[in-house]
């Protein structure tokens, strides 16, 4: 049995004005002339995020501990970096060739916690993942709906790292109005064997996808995916925190 093709497009918004604290980043995103749709995904970058809503440290302010100072010994880190990390983290699971493998308090698995000092608007700081990605991206949905009358899905994507393999790729670290994962356990095959793992990761591939359509140079933190109505809900959903895996039932540790 046929089924409808699906077409996706991608746009990156134009340049946007620097992000800082207290920036109205809806209203930003829906004055910048792409129109937007009830059947679209709006995927904002982190940073801009992260900077709208203040989570940016000075180092210059920060005390490090001796874990920290001995860490930053080992990895060759500024030492008041590594205090932020350790601060954003509920686990350091590994110290080894420059990187500290995280465990972030949202549950996020990450080099350095997400902590990051690229694309900061001023030196001598770092910017951290948003308190509450999830939380983040429903908020800028309602504003949004509020500003346009249409009310988009919204994926909040960050750049990971992947175990075995070369280079990052974005994931969803916050999502709103957008089935995150899409379950065909228990589906059959076209010969009609079971599907046993097939677990599709939709936001996360949404994110990588959005990324494709921007450099990271470019000024163009904001992409809106068109044509994935059929995975866009009315309701905010679970949100990209249904994409974490336990602890136990992580197979690495």
């Amino acid at each position: 049995m046929s089924r409808p093709a699906i077409t996706l497009a991608a746009r990156a918004l134009p340049d946007l004005p620097e992000i800082t604290a207290g920036s109205d980043l809806a209203a930003l995103i829906a004055g910048a002339g792409i129109p937007m749709d009830d059947g679209d995904v709006v995927v904002v970058a982190q940073k801009v995020v992260s900077k709208a809503e203040g989570r940016v440290v000075r180092l210059e302010g920060v005390r490090p501990s001796a874990r920290a100072i001995e860490l930053a010994q080992d990895q060759r880190h500024d030492p008041r970096a590594v205090q932020v990390v350790l601060d954003e983290s509920s686990q350091v699971l590994r110290a080894e060739r420059g990187v500290l493998i995280c465990r972030t308090r949202h549950g996020l698995v990450c080099a350095n916690a997400g902590v990051d000092a690229s694309n900061a608007s001023e030196s001598g700081t770092v910017i951290l993942l948003p308190h509450d990605p999830d939380a983040s991206a429903r908020e800028l949905r309602a504003r949004l709906g509020a500003l346009t009358g249409r009310r988009p899905a919204v994926v909040i994507g960050d750049s990971f790292g992947r175990a075995w393999r070369h280079g990052q790729s974005d994931v969803a670290i916050g999502c709103a109005g957008l089935a995150p994962l899409q379950d065909w356990r228990g589906r059959l095959d076209r010969q009609g064997r079971a599907l046993n793992a097939t677990w599709i990761a939709i936001a996360d591939q949404v994110a990588g996808a959005a990324d494709l359509v921007r450099a990271k140079d470019s000024g163009e933190p904001v992409v809106v995916v068109s044509g994935l109505d059929p995975h866009i809900t009315p309701e905010d959903g679970p949100g990209a925190r249904s994409l974490i895996r336990p602890p136990e039932e992580d197979l690495f540790r």
